[in-house]
């Protein structure tokens, strides 16, 4: 970057422009073959969303007395997202900017209402399985309590729920189900979760960011999904996002709690300093009211009828992938996955080698390491904008996992896995010397990159990344 003290001011237009060529390196959202990260609306939607955004760009929804407006579109986002997972009139909830937020604000919640019901809880704990999200993991964190984490089957990727009734101790403050698991898209046994849980006096949280606006449609049009939500006894309250399935802008998500009287536990005041009077029902302070707006102009033009078209749509699509994975020599579905989200395994092809193909064949797809009883595995998000694309991506699938079995590649390591073991924090930057990386600046081919990483433990991994993010951002 230029010296920001001298550079001349430059026009509108030339800002605009050089914007254009920062773009130029990102992921091709708009081609309909990315499945992670993007999940694009149909574009008269997606223009509708943008003009909603930037009409209520500076309102600020730190005070909802000032902009009322934020205040009754809140409102109205909550109580359909209620409406969606069985909510009553005892029921509320929050917009949030994102599924991180409304999982710390849940964690929180589960802590206040510990230390006000239960004062002999001096050190906290949450019950998850090992395919809980890593936002559990975060919220734990920050907000100082103790994860403990039970294993999945191998096969199916969910847990046994006894495993919960075993790990729930006198700390025990919640325990957390996945409607799906991010990782495979299946969905943990939340009935008889959210029975342990009640049997034992303990909240139950039901982690739907990315099932929240995917699997109530998805019931509407006759697929068989289990019962996940508030009609289930037991659960307490449920994360959900608007930005994925709900194909509205980031950041818009939702934590909602059966009983409003739980609520009251997320809310942050502070009176004591010398300033305004500080009451934050969510995490931020000072916002945006352009996200809230894009969302709730979004929800009302695609609409209940709208989402459910969308579902059946995706629910084919994923369909035709999981049956060409299954006929596929070379990959191995992972676990039954419930709504469009899918994983699959090598079984003979190897995946870095796969991914950086389908990569240069314009197609995004996610790389997964190995963790627990997961393998190394790709995973695919598919949304509205994949469905033209699916036979085109099945045929492209076939055809580099076909030319990978006749021709395996060299995926030799630049060193012995063990040796990578003992790697300290001093030795990532030579590392990265090696395989040609500078500070400042992403990779263009993670293919060897991703092979390191997956090849050393998650706690090994953990450093190395923190030490390449580290250089990556100035």
């Amino acid at each position: 970057m230029t010296n920001f003290f001298e550079q001349e001011r430059p026009s509108s237009f030339e800002v605009i422009q050089l914007l254009e060529q920062l773009k130029k390196n990102d992921i091709p959202w708009k081609s309909g073959r990315v499945m992670a990260y993007v999940y694009e609306p149909e574009p008269e939607a997606y223009a509708l969303i943008q003009k909603a955004y930037m009409m209520f760009l500076t309102e600020n929804g730190l005070d909802p007395t000032a902009f009322s407006s934020l205040l009754k579109m809140e409102q109205e986002v909550i109580d359909a997202a209620l409406q969606l997972v069985g909510g009553t009139e005892q029921s509320a909830g929050n917009f949030t900017f994102g599924g991180t937020e409304s999982i710390i604000l849940a964690v929180k919640a589960a802590r206040d209402y510990a230390r006000d019901m239960y004062p002999h809880i001096k050190q906290p704990n949450i019950v998850l399985a090992e395919t809980g999200h890593a936002a559990f993991f975060k919220a734990c964190h920050y907000l100082c309590l103790e994860t403990k984490v039970i294993p999945v089957d191998a096969e199916t990727f969910t847990p046994n729920p006894e495993d919960y009734r075993n790990a729930i101790d006198e700390n025990t403050v919640m325990v957390v189900a996945s409607t799906p698991s991010y990782a495979h898209g299946v969905i943990d046994p939340v009935e008889d979760i959210a029975k342990i849980a009640k049997e034992k006096g303990v909240l139950c949280h039901v982690d739907a960011c990315v099932g929240g606006m995917y699997l109530p449609f998805a019931k509407r049009a006759g697929f068989d999904i289990p019962n996940f939500d508030f009609t289930v006894d037991g659960v307490t309250s449920i994360s959900m996002d608007f930005h994925k399935y709900g194909y509205t802008a980031k950041g818009a998500s939702a934590i909602l709690y059966k009983d409003r009287e739980l609520r009251k536990y997320q809310i942050y005041t502070c009176s004591s300093w010398s300033g305004y009077s500080v009451v934050n029902p969510t995490v931020l302070s000072s916002k945006t009211g352009g996200s809230l707006a894009a969302c709730w102009a979004n929800m009302n033009f695609i609409g209940a009828k709208g989402f459910e078209e969308i579902v059946k749509e995706t629910e084919t699509a994923k369909g035709k992938v999981v049956d060409a994975i299954k006929n596929m020599k070379g990959i191995r579905l992972l676990g039954k996955p419930i709504m469009n989200m899918v994983a699959f395994a090598g079984d003979g092809v190897d995946l870095f080698s796969l991914s950086k193909r389908m990569n240069d064949m314009g197609w995004y797809i996610q790389l997964q390491f190995k963790a627990g009883i997961s393998p190394t595995n790709i995973h695919l998000s598919i949304n509205r904008a994949n469905v033209p694309h699916i036979d085109a991506f099945i045929e492209d699938l076939g055809k580099v996992v076909q030319d990978l079995l006749d021709n395996p590649p060299n995926d030799a390591l630049p060193f012995p896995a063990e040796m990578l073991e003992g790697i300290t924090p001093e030795m990532v930057q030579q590392l990265k010397t090696v395989l040609g990386v500078g500070d400042g600046e992403a990779p263009s081919d993670l293919t060897m990159v991703n092979r390191i990483l997956d090849a050393v433990s998650p706690a090994k991994r953990d450093m190395i990344l923190r030490e390449f993010v580290n250089g990556l951002f100035r």
